[in-house]
Order: structure tokens, then sequence, then C-alpha cells
């Protein structure tokens, strides 16, 4: 929860006049040219990599290529967020459509699924009962969700900063399991979902088997899962993990909810490119529908105009932001580590 003194500085902020230097400066402009050379180019790396990988055949070396395979992978999933937040084109049935054929057909993970959670995420970001991403599972993020915890989720809870990067490895399969549990129990309404995902599924492993004695498929669709969850993880978990946790006794404005509970990780080009621009996540978390490329722009306006009416602005390098959200986990275990000592 914010601390009161966070809460007095900010109390009474305003976020028409942020929107208003933001249309302004027309960031929140489509940049749709933009958007279709980059999936394009990107469709056809992942076709020269499978290429490669039909190439290579039952070789050994052709396990080094789910690497280049889960990062386009991950690229690809970004696509996918940002059709799911409108950012490409003016059509919502197209952007359904790229969303469907990057995150069902390329990456058998359901754009519906992703959706209905992410939504609610960016609707109450960092609230422990409305924000899906900080609620009670494997990993805990406060005291109160790892209060009574025994056995091994005790366990886990107690190392879960030592275990999170690890953990990260399995988010990939992760996806393919929520996904298809969500779509079977809205058959009806998930029809073209549940047809796009059995043909990624059947064309995903059909292509390993038939290119790749069984024991390679298995072992190569295990390296480009593990890599493809530790990379999308890794750039989802530096940005809110660590920052403030609101709850219901929180009467916050959109500007406070987004900014406290949000933090930035510096860089250039590269990390720009690793992180898919959610590095920027103040920014994304303000105007979720601008696109990926202009945030970037937004940035020194949104934290100059923090600085002006004194409201916290988080950004550090990528380092310091895992090592930030993995002290806050590392605390939430503290007093299961006492009565466990």
């Amino acid at each position: 929860m914010a601390q009161p003194s966070v809460l007095s500085a900010t109390r009474g902020s305003d976020f028409s006049p942020l929107l208003r230097e933001i249309k302004t400066a027309g960031l929140l402009e489509r940049r749709t040219a933009a958007y279709a050379m980059a999936i394009g180019i990107n469709v056809a790396l992942m076709g020269i990599t499978w290429a490669g990988i039909a190439v290579l055949g039952s070789s050994w070396w052709v396990l080094l290529l789910a690497l280049p395979l889960g990062i386009l992978t991950t690229r690809a999933a970004f696509f996918g967020h940002d059709a799911g937040h409108q950012q490409i084109a003016g059509s919502r049935k197209l952007h359904d459509w790229i969303g469907m054929l990057h995150g069902n057909l390329l990456l058998g993970m359901s754009y519906g699924w992703w959706n209905d959670k992410h939504n609610r995420h960016h609707a109450n970001p960092n609230h422990t009962d409305k924000d899906p991403d900080v609620g009670e599972g494997i990993l805990v993020w406060t005291r109160e969700q790892a209060s009574g915890r025994e056995g091994l989720e005790g366990w886990l809870s107690r190392n879960q900063a030592r275990i999170f990067f690890p953990l990260l490895t399995l988010e990939g399969f992760n996806l393919k399991v929520s996904s298809i549990n969500f779509l079977l129990k809205r058959r009806r309404e998930s029809k073209t979902e549940l047809g796009l995902m059995a043909a990624h599924l059947g064309l995903y492993f059909g292509a390993l088997f038939v290119i790749m004695s069984p024991g390679q498929a298995v072992l190569f669709a295990l390296i480009h899962h593990m890599i493809f969850g530790l990379h999308l993880g890794s750039v989802f978990a530096p940005n809110h993990k660590g920052m403030e946790m609101p709850d219901d006794d929180t009467n916050w404005g959109h500007l406070e909810k987004q900014v406290l509970t949000s933090r930035n990780v510096n860089g250039g080009i590269v990390i720009d490119w690793m992180m898919g621009g959610l590095n920027y996540q103040i920014e994304h978390h303000l105007f979720p529908s601008m696109p990926r490329a202009n945030l970037r722009f937004a940035q020194p306006i949104v934290r100059e105009y923090c600085e002006r009416i004194g409201m916290p602005y988080v950004s550090t390098g990528l380092i310091d932001s895992y090592r930030m959200g993995l002290r806050h986990m590392h605390e939430v275990g503290h007093e299961l580590r006492e009565q466990h000592a």
C-alpha cells in the first residue's frame, strides 16, 4: 500500500493536462505501416528459422535453432499484446485477427484468455484482489498471502526469490495449459480460437516429429518453450514487482494508479527491442493504446510532468529492476523463514 507521504504528494494531481500534451505531440496516432513492416520481418525470420530446422533435420545442431525461435516467438507475443491494446490499426476486428494469428496460431496461446487477464491487470495494477498478476498462486506477493503456507507451498514462498528465474522456464508451458483450460470452458464462443490453436499444435509438433527423431523433437520443444517462457517472463517481471500495492481503501486517480505501481527500465535500442517497448511501462500503462514505437518519445514528456507535479517516477537499469523485484519477493517470505528456522 502507498505510504502517506506519497499519497499526500500526489493527491489532486490531474491526468488531463498530460493527456493534452501527449495528443498535441501526435503520439497517440497509429503507426500501421511501421507495424506491418515489423510484423512482416518477424514472420520472415521465423520462416527462415524453420527452413534452417528443416535443413539441419536430425542433426543435433538443430537444437541451437531453439534459441532464435524462442526469441522470435516472444516477438510474436509482443505483437499479440499490442493488438490486444488496439495499437496497430483502426479496426477492432482486424486487431482481433492479428492477435489470434499471433497468439493462437503462431504461439498456441489463447488471445482471448490473455486479453481477459491482461485487461484486468491494466485496470488495477498491483491490486492483490483485482490484478491476476499478483493474485495468490505458486508465488505470493504480500506477507498476508504467504501467511500460514506449509509443505511445498511454504517451501516455495520461503525460497521464491531464489527460484523465480528457473520457474520462468515453465511459463511457456503454463501459457498453453491455461489457454486450453480457458477455451474449453467457453467452447461455443471460442470455436475460432480453438481451431487456430489446434492447427498450431498439429503443425508445430507434426513438423518437429517429421523433421527430427522423437527424442530430438521432444528436446527441441522443451528448449524452445523454456527460452520463450524465460524471455517473456523476464520482460514482464521488472515492471511492477516491488512497487506500490494499493488496496480497496486507496483513493487514487488514473495517474497515481498507473505511475506509482509501475517501473521503467532504462536502456537504448537493444533493451527496447528485447523488451518489446514494455520497458516504458509507465507510459504504456498511462496510454495503453499508444503505438509501441511512440513510447520512447512520450517518456520525457511524462517524466517531466511527474517532476512538475511532485509525483514519484521510477526508472532504473535492468539489473537494478530485477534486484528490486527479487528483494520484494524475498521480504514477503521473511516470516515463513523465521518460523522455519
